[in-house]
């Protein structure tokens, strides 16, 4: 349903992750290579990134397709961040919310984005939503599966639960209540990428000698280095390391 991208290491300029490589996420958004479901990815975009000395990112979001958008191709070509999580979004709901529902979504230090789909949306999460605080519900970002997903992981992140936790118990609760559910999961605070691998493909680079760690829905070039995450696995990156340890069924 998207494409989505994380990377941490030496700074870069934003182009040199999203635009420069041939099948990089621009490229990504109308030809991906290895996307199971839908075709374009023209529902919207975003980049969010990290400032040096600035523990909050930025982010830059729109509705359009990334390709038409003349502004980011200047941002990404000036921008240079150590960190950075950006995604293109074909939507389940195509129109919903717009701008609001395009990734990545923050809080504090913390950015996030969802690959996938949440089968029988709204109703069947509506017993997880339940659990939210009212104020938390009235202030989902958008009224979408990701939206909801990502105030899940983040009421786990503010009861002090472990980023990597947070995603594989929000993972198992969405499979649970939701059979089917597609839950690849992007999460970083700029210094560490958590991410899941649920029902989609993910892949990641490490980068030569700590230089840096990219996360990815696809690799976007032909370098040998890269490796797929299997099914059922969480994923755990920072610059120099990369751990993937499995997720269990929620039966189990």
């Amino acid at each position: 349903m998207c494409r989505h991208i994380a990377y941490v290491g030496e700074p870069v300029a934003l182009g040199a992750v999203l635009a420069e490589p041939p099948h990089g996420l621009v490229r990504q958004s109308w030809s991906p290579r290895r996307q199971r479901y839908g075709t374009v990815n023209a529902d919207g975009f975003g980049v969010g990134w990290y400032a040096d000395g600035d523990p909050v990112p930025a982010r830059y979001r729109r509705t359009g397709p990334i390709w038409a958008d003349p502004s980011f191709t200047d941002l990404a070509r000036v921008v240079r961040t150590g960190a950075l999580l950006a995604a293109v979004r074909d939507a389940t709901l195509p129109g919903a919310d717009g701008e609001a529902a395009a990734a990545p979504f923050a809080a504090g230090p913390w950015l996030f984005s969802h690959n996938g789909a949440v089968p029988g949306w709204p109703d069947s999460l509506a017993a997880a939503a339940a659990e939210l605080p009212a104020a938390e519900l009235l202030s989902l970002a958008a009224r979408t599966d990701s939206a909801l997903v990502w105030a899940l992981v983040l009421h786990r992140l503010r009861a002090g639960d472990e980023a990597g936790r947070a995603l594989a118990d929000v993972v198992r609760a969405v499979a649970a209540a939701a059979p089917g559910s597609r839950l690849n999961l992007l999460l970083t605070d700029g210094r560490t990428v958590h991410a899941t691998a649920w029902g989609d493909t993910l892949w990641y680079l490490p980068g030569p000698a700590g230089r840096g760690t990219v996360v990815a829905s696809e690799p976007y070039d032909d370098d040998p280095a890269w490796r797929e995450a299997p099914d059922r696995t969480l994923l755990t990156a920072t610059r120099t390391d990369v751990r993937l340890s499995p997720l269990k069924e929620p039966s189990s």
